[in-house]
């Protein structure tokens, strides 16, 4: 997560209650599982794969929880974006402006792991006009560059 003004547990929590306060408006339930699996995705440095949110679950609740449980449980958090899926890497991670449906950008450290979200409606257009001219629907879209970020790369 990216957190420009206070401390992280700040950030974390001012984002969890607008992932609260969505939920209340769209009458979807945040169930102790997905509040789990959102804590694990939100106190992570790095995008989490479901394989890595299973075994942190398991710890969580002192046993293990099936697979088809946590994609669920992933596919609620994604439909209603509160989660980001990085298809290269088939991993999850907090959308910084929870509820908004991602059309942006993600910058994705090759290094680190740590990915931002960055939103250019500039290139969403680009993406719309080209996809319409070639007579294409757009469904789903997902933009992903893999580099190195500003912290790595000054290392």
């Amino acid at each position: 997560m990216n957190h420009a003004h206070g401390t992280a547990d700040e950030g974390r929590a001012a984002w969890l209650r607008r992932v609260e306060a969505l939920c209340g408006e769209r009458n979807v339930q945040l169930t102790a599982l997905r509040r789990q699996v959102l804590g694990l995705i939100a106190d992570s440095p790095a995008p989490l794969t479901a394989y890595a949110l299973i075994d942190g679950l398991a710890k969580l609740q002192d046993r293990q929880v099936a697979p088809p449980t946590v994609y669920r449980t992933l596919d609620f958090l994604v439909e209603n974006g509160f989660v980001i899926k990085i298809e290269s890497r088939n991993a999850f991670a907090v959308c910084d402006s929870p509820g908004h449906h991602h059309h942006g950008l993600l910058l994705i450290c090759t290094r680190c792991g740590v990915t931002d979200e960055v939103d250019d409606h500039d290139v969403d257009a680009t993406l719309a006009r080209r996809a319409k001219a070639s007579g294409f629907r757009i469904e789903k879209q997902m933009v992903e560059l893999a580099g190195i970020c500003g912290r790595c790369g000054a290392a």
